[in-house]
């Protein structure tokens, strides 16, 4: 598994595993299986509901705790409702750290929020902390309101939704882009695309995987989900082969701009 440096020296793996629209009663067994697969970096958020499971397979892995990295995110807006449920988090999660924690979403006092991660972060709870969801204005409010500089945003980004002024504003502050829905949640026509196809046959590998690879080979952190164990086991076997520098250009032509949640920001 290839690795990433982030701004405050804490290493994350640069694939993983995401967690969200699992249902909660089914996410401690697709959990087991990514990690029989050889995900070690596992996304959940208070949001999803499914903190309980994540880490549950974690703790029952046998595999030492320091082996993973796991990532949570806080959807509460404001100082005292943030430092209440990250709490909670750890808690319900049964982890004494999280080594990633994000801002979910922009969302009223959000700076608030903010405090909160950066003040657990501080006592050591959490290794890491971040933001999602986050357009330049707003990213640009909380590197100016804080000591610690986001670590990872974590954004919708895939092959057709790529934003990349975002991504340079990202690289000139040392902030790793997270890719959520990197498959366009399974319903995207990139998966018809004729370009993705030619390099998936020429590799000998699906569409998909041409897709996690292009975004894995850009940098950026990566957590497609699945309930499927095919797609589990194949999306991880990416790293046996490497586009060229003509295909990786060829790919960011297919960009059709930003995401939809980052729309209305500046």
């Amino acid at each position: 598994m290839k690795t990433i440096k982030l701004n405050n020296g804490v290493v994350a793996p640069l694939f993983g595993f995401g967690t969200y629209r699992i249902n909660p009663q089914v996410t401690e067994k697709y959990v087991t299986d990514a990690i029989n697969a050889g995900y070690r970096l596992f996304d959940t958020a208070q949001y999803y509901q499914n903190e309980a499971q994540v880490g549950r397979a974690i703790n029952n892995s046998g595999i030492p705790r320091s082996e993973f990295f796991l990532t949570t995110k806080a959807r509460t807006g404001g100082y005292e409702a943030a430092k209440k449920s990250i709490e909670e988090s750890l808690e319900t999660a049964q982890q004494d750290y999280f080594d990633l924690m994000l801002v979910h979403f922009p969302m009223p006092n959000y700076l608030g929020t903010y405090r909160a991660l950066e003040e657990t972060y501080q006592e050591g709870k959490l290794r890491a902390i971040g933001i999602s969801n986050f357009g330049i204005g707003d990213m640009t409010k909380v590197i100016d309101s804080f000591a610690t500089v986001p670590a990872v945003n974590q954004i919708e980004t895939n092959v057709y939704i790529q934003d990349k002024p975002l991504t340079k504003f990202m690289n000139q502050h040392g902030i790793v882009q997270e890719a959520y829905a990197p498959l366009g949640e399974g319903t995207n026509p990139m998966f018809n695309d004729p370009y993705l196809k030619q390099l998936a046959q020429k590799y000998n590998k699906s569409v998909a995987q041409i897709m996690l690879k292009f975004l894995v080979q850009s940098g950026f952190m990566t957590i497609p989900g699945s309930t499927n164990p095919q797609h589990i086991k194949e999306n991880i076997e990416i790293f046996d082969f490497k586009l060229t520098p003509e295909e990786m250009g060829q790919l960011r032509q297919l960009d059709h701009g930003t995401s939809s949640w980052l729309g209305y920001q500046g």
